[in-house]
């Protein structure tokens, strides 16, 4: 839109002038002279409004009319620059089962669980795409939608924050994957795809991966897969000793990479194993490089204001309405 007004509900005040002409109506008063015989004056005493007042009124309403109307900020667009987007929808599906809380990651010198890790590195992948929509999926025994694919990614970010373990027993992938297709179906962008994490197998949960992939290519919606946790066994709390120090026991760990790869190899992703933190950030550090497909696009970023031309205006013809009121055609009591 070229045109526009930056505060348009200053058009409200409008509505106070016919209000404030019937304020004036009914508090005016007639001039009067005092003569010695009416037949000096009999001419005016035909008049009940005569031309000056007229044209005073008038410039009155109109100086208030060009004031509210300059306070809403009329603005002209004369200018645009190009911008760069990326034409990307992005859906995140992400493993929330009660094995995610496996400590077998570090982070800044710490050892914590996977979740902490996944939701660290996946607030930093989203940092990077400030120009797609993201969208995320959560799962374990059931599928449920996080959020939409939207660009408030402060609004996203905010809500990763606060996400924990489900409390479930299941790892339901293909429900996961599913959910997180469904998010993309509508969308009409270049390019779609799944980023899919979780560190384990499809054990829970009525949709098959295989076919949730199938899904996917039918949509033409790209699914990258990625496996999260070390080889071999992993350190499990499961409570505290007297001495408030966790407890772990040692867990086996059980990523069906085979399934994971073939998603990924039938959308046209990719398959990742993610055995450390350094090595899960470099997986979306390597997607987002695969995934720039920059559009250019335009938009209007420059407007001339032309407040004044209306305000200016207005006040003048207050001000005159003023002067020209108390001196020249000044109404006697």
């Amino acid at each position: 839109m070229n045109f526009r007004f930056e505060s348009p509900w200053w058009f409200l005040a409008l509505l106070a002038l016919p209000l404030l002409e019937w304020c004036r109506r009914r508090t005016a008063r007639e001039a009067v002279f005092v003569y010695s015989s009416l037949t000096l004056v009999k001419g005016i005493l035909q008049m009940n409004r005569t031309l000056a007042s007229r044209v005073l009124l008038a410039a009155r309403w109109m100086g208030l009319v060009l004031l509210i109307v300059g306070m809403a900020r009329p603005q002209w667009a004369v200018g645009k620059t190009p911008r760069k987007a990326s034409g990307i929808d992005i859906a995140v599906a992400l493993d929330l089962s009660v094995s995610m809380l496996s400590e077998d990651f570090e982070l800044q010198g710490e050892r914590v669980d996977r979740v902490t890790v996944a939701k660290d590195t996946l607030k930093a992948f989203i940092e990077n795409r400030p120009n797609d929509r993201i969208g995320l999926a959560v799962f374990s025994s059931h599928a449920y939608i996080a959020a939409p694919p939207t660009l408030d990614h402060d609004f996203l970010r905010r809500h990763i924050d606060r996400m924990e373990v489900l409390g479930e027993q299941g790892t339901a992938i293909g429900a996961g994957l599913s959910a997180a297709v469904n998010r993309l179906r509508d969308l009409k962008s270049k390019s779609r795809i799944v980023i899919l994490l979780t560190d384990g197998q499809n054990n829970a949960g009525n949709v098959p991966p295989l076919t949730a992939a199938e899904a996917a290519q039918s949509l033409g919606v790209k699914v990258y897969t990625i496996g999260v946790g070390i080889r071999g066994t992993a350190p499990m709390p499961v409570g505290r000793d007297a001495f408030g120090r966790k407890v772990y026991r040692q867990v086996a760990v059980d990523i069906d990479e085979d399934t994971l790869t073939r998603i990924a190899e039938r959308t046209g992703g990719k398959y990742f194993r993610a055995d450390s933190t350094k090595t899960l950030r470099s997986i979306y550090e390597e997607i987002d490089r695969l995934e720039k497909t920059e559009v250019e696009t335009h938009q209007n970023v420059l407007y001339a204001e032309w407040m004044v031309w209306c305000v200016a205006p207005g006040a003048a013809l207050l001000l005159l309405e003023l002067i020209v009121g108390n001196t020249v055609w000044r109404r006697l009591p």
